[in-house]
């Protein structure tokens, strides 16, 4: 399983990705973000599915990309999403008939240099694909459930990127809790508006193992303040048990 994460706001746009890949027992690490960067702009590409899918349809791209130039992002989604489309032709039925499904879902993330402003995409893996808007400030692929309520009670389009890599960072940390198949280290790209350019970092477990057990002690301390006075409906209601006399 995977966990990625594609958040954009008024400011710029934020990708995290897991490194952790599982196959049977053996685990490894492997990026799961390929960053684009030339004289049309920048872009990202993030996925979640068969890894051997992943690696052929960036394969594909990136000889593509070296002949056809895209100047809006659309353009460039458009193209990996027919080389996506290349490789379920070329190979989905080899796949199913060997017990798996073939599947590839990616965010794909930048600006070109005819694009007015930062774009964010969600990828199918029939190689359709929705736009997030400003309304739906993040996406994920893989492991999505853990980590969505921080985000959906955090993140709006006004968000900065300080706040919004913090709540992307705490996503990631909740599903990494609750899910062996996700985990350190993690991959930050970070994108500012009209920038053309990216900022790369990775982050190990014990980089952000200060931020992790922050983040525990004030879920704790933020439990025990809730008010109890609502409870007392419910608890006001329960018999009283007598301890039997040995």
């Amino acid at each position: 399983m995977t966990y990625c994460l594609g958040i954009k706001v008024k400011e710029g746009l934020i990708a995290i990705a897991d490194t952790r890949i599982t196959s049977g027992t053996d685990v490894t690490v492997k990026k799961k973000v390929t960053t684009v960067q030339n004289d049309n702009g920048c872009m990202f590409i993030m996925t979640s599915g068969l890894r051997s899918v992943r690696d052929k349809a960036v394969v594909y791209f990136n000889e593509l990309i070296k002949t056809e130039s895209h100047t809006k992002l659309f353009e460039a989604v458009n193209a990996f999403g027919q080389q996506v489309r290349r490789v379920a032709e070329e190979d989905r039925n080899y796949l199913e008939n060997a017990g798996f499904k073939f599947d590839l879902n990616t965010i794909i993330g930048g600006q070109l240099k005819d694009d007015e402003e930062h774009k964010l995409f969600l990828l199918y893996p029939e190689g359709n694909w929705v736009e997030l808007g400003l309304g739906a400030p993040f996406t994920i692929i893989g492991n999505a459930g853990h980590g969505k309520a921080i985000l959906n009670r955090t993140l709006d389009e006004n968000s900065d990127m300080r706040i919004a890599l913090k709540a992307g960072f705490l996503s990631f940390d909740s599903t990494r809790v609750s899910s062996n198949n996700v985990d350190f280290p993690i991959d930050i790209v970070l994108y500012k508006k009209d920038s053309f350019m990216f900022i790369e970092q990775r982050y190990t477990q014990r980089d952000m193992a200060e931020i992790s057990t922050q983040w525990a002690d004030e879920l704790k301390s933020a439990l025990e303040n809730i008010s109890e006075d609502w409870m007392e409906k419910a608890f006001s209601k329960m018999p009283e048990v007598k301890n039997n006399e040995v």
